[in-house]
């Protein structure tokens, strides 16, 4: 009898890591998604959209950020004013080479950039791109029910009951439900941004 309840109690701990590994997995997905739809620019100035320079800092590749302090004066501007002064050339560069569309200015204190507003064809563009990032990650969210879906029916096949494997599989479509809309909230949230003018 006691073995019995201790297989049970070792099924039930293996059906709850499958739900917590899929839960953090789903997680992740979400802040992958999040982090490039910040990347998508709104046509206001955001710092986010020199997130991924690196800058050549005496030889080494440095992110932007940890040699330059990156603000938004106004909508349409982003300043980068850096730690050391010998740097507003590479900062400079860096930017013009990182293809973002920015004609960056140094005026000997500061690199500036001069965010233009965008196009209503533009502004179209980047919904789409939006789109595809958010349905990108609804595919890996979705990914992860399945994969663990799959563990879920092998502990079957090692005896999890039935009823535990079908509760197991509920939590798992719960779990992909929410993060689903929670994507989903996101992307009307940028959606508003981009076509607001």
């Amino acid at each position: 009898m006691v073995h019995w309840w201790n297989f049970r109690l070792k099924m039930n701990e293996e059906l709850q890591m499958i739900t917590s590994l899929a839960e953090e997995q789903m997680s992740k997905t979400i802040d992958h998604a999040e982090s490039e739809l910040q990347k998508i620019r709104a046509g206001k100035a955001n710092p986010a959209m020199v997130e991924g320079v690196v800058v050549d800092y005496y030889g080494v590749e440095t992110p932007l950020n940890q040699v330059a302090n990156v603000n938004t004066p106004d909508a349409h501007t982003i300043a980068i004013q850096p730690w050391e002064k010998s740097m507003l050339g590479p900062i400079e560069l860096a930017i013009t080479t990182a293809n973002l569309g920015f004609n960056p200015s140094n005026d000997g204190h500061f690199v500036r950039i001069n965010v233009p507003p965008l196009t209503e064809e533009r502004r179209v563009d980047l919904v789409k791109q939006a789109k595809s990032e958010t349905e990108n990650c609804k595919v890996s969210i979705r990914n992860c029910r399945r994969d663990a879906n799959e563990e879920i029916k092998k502990l079957m096949k090692d005896g999890l009951a039935e009823d535990a494997a079908k509760d197991g599989e509920a939590t798992i479509q719960e779990l992909t439900n929410r993060f689903i809309a929670v994507i989903d909230g996101r992307m009307e949230v940028k959606e508003i941004e981009i076509l607001t003018i």
